[in-house]
């Protein structure tokens, strides 16, 4: 209980990353874990891509700066760039080519039978980030990090690339790796128990 306990709380948002490979039986096995999650009617509304190769992966960045350049300079309010000022991020996304892998997580609105009879998935929204919460622990037990991305406007770019179908949506965007030798993480507090939690007796 308290190994978990300290586990847990030592998992730490990370865009530092070490070029040491990461095993696909290591990945595989956390999205084992991410498709253990609950699912409205047990639809497992979820999709994961997992990319390795470079090419693709300097792709897909190159897409996602395109976007987030436009987020920062026109889309996002003064308010919000304010507050990511304390993390320091940009419209620059390096560790989306320096992570040996990365995994995009689509969320599957709904599914069609061998009959041709469309099967909608209920609450996939609630589904897909339940089971992004899984996988965040998971990558976390085995020692891997990331830092949770959800590409602004460039879904739709990036599901052709990945050729998923056109009803699929880009929920999230992981880079996956161990930390590297440098990396560093803001020294953030967590919110005590009692400020998240209220218990009824």
């Amino acid at each position: 209980k308290q190994w978990y306990q300290r586990r847990v709380r030592g998992r730490r948002s990370c865009r530092f990353f070490s070029s040491d490979p990461v095993e696909r039986k290591v990945i595989e096995q956390c999205v084992m874990a991410a498709g253990t999650s609950p699912s409205g009617a047990h639809t497992e509304p979820w999709r994961f891509v997992v990319v390795y190769n470079k090419e693709d992966r300097e792709v897909i960045r190159s897409l996602v700066e395109e976007e987030e350049r436009v987020n920062y300079e026109r889309r996002m309010g003064k308010k919000w760039l304010a507050d990511l000022q304390t993390i320091k991020t940009t419209f620059v996304k390096e560790y989306i080519s320096e992570a040996p892998a990365i995994i995009l997580v689509f969320k599957v609105p709904y599914h069609d039978d061998e009959k041709g009879v469309r099967h909608n998935h209920w609450y996939y929204e609630a589904s897909v980030s339940i089971a992004v919460g899984i996988l965040l622990c998971a990558l976390n037990n085995v020692g891997l990090v990331t830092v949770t991305s959800t590409p602004m406007n460039c879904g739709p770019a990036l599901r052709r690339l990945l050729n998923r179908p056109d009803h699929e949506k880009l929920a999230y965007l992981l880079p996956i790796g161990y930390p590297s030798d440098k990396a560093t993480v803001p020294d953030f507090a967590r919110k005590p128990l009692d400020e998240i939690c209220t218990f009824i007796e």
